[in-house]
């Protein structure tokens, strides 16, 4: 057995899915699925407020970013009173969760043994079973990997198969952000189309990037899903007015026809772990409702009436 802190929530559930549990002796801020992890002791916290609005969020990041400053918090004093023999952070984004360079300037004060550090960095739905692997091996359970790996891609495979049949296919706008405006991007695209969509806005495998209104109007989707990073979904609808104050959201095909669609984008989309295929699920739920029910509805996603 070995003594893991987890400081990204998409690798908790990754350990979790190992079976492995009960190796974890701390965690993230953000770490809160399963359930169950919630009582192991909190090692970083946010240097901005979650709780403030999209456009104030976005205001205190790029700040943070501009004076060269991080958006997190490491305490070494916790990390060093557990004593972890692994560490597992992230590279992919320093906005998102705890970062690789917060854990290195954190263990800089460290005078006995380092623990080892496993960085995850993820961009597309491949890296995900690239990470699963790095974590078993790192944890010398390369089997549990290889077991995780092949139920989760069984379960995608299975809906691929159902979605070839399908006729149609509806166009999508997957939106991360909506104060400034953000398309999504990295693995949703990807997921998007496994679901029997065309996605619009977004490039597989790269970041997420920024989109004017005039982007939207133009692409005019026949499907909006919004998955804010971070949010769940009565947080998302605090968001919505935002969006209706733009005469441009009126005209959208989605909106016009009651195709706009609010996700827990915290706990599914916005998580590089085991629930991107519950993601998939979701938006396969979302896109072909005739064809797939899975049982998300109300939890993992809502439909959002304008008309």
């Amino acid at each position: 057995m070995q003594r893991v802190v987890s400081l990204i929530a998409s690798a908790t559930e990754i350990v979790c899915g190992l079976g492995c549990e009960e190796w974890l002796i701390g965690r993230s801020h953000e770490c809160d699925y399963p359930p169950t992890v919630r009582g192991r002791p909190v090692c970083t916290e946010p240097l901005i407020d979650p709780t403030a609005s999209s456009g104030e969020i976005d205001r205190q990041v790029k700040q943070a970013l501009r004076e060269a400053l991080s958006v997190y918090r490491v305490h070494a004093d916790m990390l060093a009173r557990l004593q972890p023999d692994v560490i597992i952070t992230q590279s992919q984004c320093d906005v998102c969760a705890v970062s690789l360079k917060d854990v290195e300037r954190a263990l800089c004060s460290w005078i006995d043994s380092r623990p080892r550090l496993l960085s995850l960095g993820p961009n597309a739905l491949a890296d995900l079973w690239t990470d699963i692997a790095s974590v078993a091996e790192v944890l010398e359970i390369p089997e549990a990997g290889t077991f995780l790996i092949g139920s989760l891609q069984d379960r995608i495979n299975a809906i691929a198969r159902r979605v070839q049949v399908l006729s149609e296919r509806p166009t999508v706008a997957c939106i991360e952000w909506i104060d400034p405006l953000m398309a999504a991007g990295n693995w949703v695209p990807e997921l998007v189309e496994l679901a029997g969509g065309i996605n619009l806005l977004g490039v597989a495998g790269k970041h997420s990037p920024w989109m004017t209104w005039d982007d939207l109007s133009h692409a005019n989707p026949d499907v909006v899903v919004i998955l804010p990073c971070g949010f769940d979904i009565v947080r998302t609808r605090q968001e919505l007015a935002v969006l209706m104050e733009d005469s441009r959201w009126a005209e959208l095909r989605a909106v016009q026809h009651n195709h706009v669609y609010v996700t827990d984008g915290n706990q599914y989309f916005n998580r590089s772990g085991p629930r991107l295929v519950d993601s998939l699920e979701i938006l396969a739920e979302v896109l072909h409702p005739e064809v797939f029910q899975y049982g998300h509805e109300g939890t993992g996603w809502e439909r959002v009436a304008w008309t």
